[in-house]
């Protein structure tokens, strides 16, 4: 993984002496801002994006006039309509939310170049060589954010990336209401473990049902019983996450800001709206998604040496098969080709299917240097990039390659 950590040292010194302020943002209600600030008629009104509640739909974002009622995310939203009558659903549109997500990034990065992305609607900031106080810097990103794209947003302020986005969920349990927190909350340094001892030991990163059940059998509810318990002890019972427990229970958390990742894999996933049984359309939306992999590949200049398939049937069990090929690749034919041959191994005729999806892994730079004997993967690959050329001028809907029985 390719990394650019948040400075370089300075005359050598790799200790930092200062403290770090970091900066956790976090868009509130994302995709329903965005449909707000489309629809201005939805404000203040319970509604929730998603899918229809009679083809599996489920409640991807919510209001706060539904979470009000209810309603949260994940939830099925059959449910959610139990829950409120009279819920608004509304469609998602995933290539909005990426470009408004884009947007708000780009004012980030105008505040500082040390930023770190970690999803559609969150990221890390690192403010330590900035002047101003971070109040004030936090103040002014929230209010630009809101006036030039509408958007709400909640900040947390602390010495790392640990506390810093702690503080940011504190701040938007605190706020009541119908409408969005717009939460501000800065944990001074030095008062990391103060501010954590009496949170609920679920609020730490690393701490799932299963280890808060074991937490909970040992007496152990709060952050600060956490803290309070010996790091030997806690390394005993969990091993390399048990010291990691300890550190982050006092908030000592040194991961830097991430400005860059390499990337790891390239997949697409369906899920169907109800269960498929029909063979072409699965082989259909295979190949779909192995032609968008493929164009992601190529875009990036990257080939793949492992091919998966991800499957998961009706009643809920989820499945990935894998084949590493003999040279990596970044076309589209071989993509399918192989993650066809997976589905048919593990797939029983007419079994249904709820999801289905294709990844790459593995990933390089793609080998060029054909031989004398490879001119049918050189035309094959001239057709492929001269395709995509007239996709991107005109559409992927105008120009495809044929298949047999078009």
């Amino acid at each position: 993984m390719s990394v650019k950590v948040n400075r370089p040292p300075r005359n050598g010194d790799y200790n930092r002496l200062m403290p770090r302020t970091i900066l956790h943002l976090d868009l509130d209600a994302f995709f329903c801002a965005v449909e707000e600030t489309r629809n201005p008629s939805l404000r203040g009104k319970p509604f929730a994006v998603g899918g229809s509640p009679d083809e599996h739909g489920v409640v991807s974002s919510c209001s706060y006039a539904a979470r009000a009622r209810g309603v949260r995310s994940a939830m099925p939203m059959s449910r959610a309509m139990r829950i409120c009558p009279g819920l608004i659903i509304v469609p998602p549109r995933h290539r909005l939310y990426s470009e408004v997500s884009k947007q708000v990034m780009e004012r980030l990065g105008q505040l500082t170049p040390l930023l770190e992305q970690i999803s559609i609607d969150e990221a890390f900031l690192d403010l330590s060589d900035l002047r101003d106080p971070p109040e004030r810097l936090a103040r002014d990103l929230q209010a630009r954010i809101r006036d030039e794209l509408g958007l709400p947003s909640s900040i947390g302020i602390a010495s790392n990336k640990l506390v810093a986005k702690i503080a940011t969920e504190v701040g938007k349990k605190a706020a009541k209401g119908d409408s969005p927190p717009f939460a501000l909350t800065i944990v001074p340094a030095g008062e990391e473990a103060t501010f954590l001892a009496p949170l609920p030991a679920d609020m730490l990163w690393g701490v799932g049902p299963k280890t808060a059940a074991r937490l909970a059998e040992l007496g152990i509810h709060t952050i600060g019983d956490i803290a309070r318990w010996p790091e030997s002890e806690l390394a005993q019972r969990f091993g390399e996450h048990g010291r990691d427990l300890s550190r982050h229970a006092r908030g000592v958390d040194e991961r830097p800001i991430v400005t860059e990742y390499e990337t790891k894999s390239i997949s697409q996933e369906t899920t169907f709206a109800r269960d498929v049984r029909d063979d072409r359309v699965l082989e259909k939306t295979l190949r779909e998604q192995s032609a968008s992999v493929a164009r992601q590949l190529r875009r990036e200049n990257l080939a793949g040496r492992t091919v998966k398939l991800k499957l998961r049937w009706p009643d809920f069990t989820t499945l990935t098969r894998q084949t590493t090929l003999n040279t990596p690749t970044d076309m589209e034919e071989e993509i399918a080709r192989t993650v066809l041959m997976l589905l048919k191994n593990v797939r029983k005729p007419n079994q249904a299917v709820r999801l289905i999806g294709v990844g790459v892994t593995g990933l390089g730079q793609p080998i060029r240097q054909l031989g004398l004997w490879d001119l049918d993967t050189q035309k094959s690959r001239k057709l492929q990039e001269a395709v995509d050329a007239l996709q991107e001028k005109y559409g992927r809907g105008m120009i495809h390659k044929g298949t047999r029985g078009e």
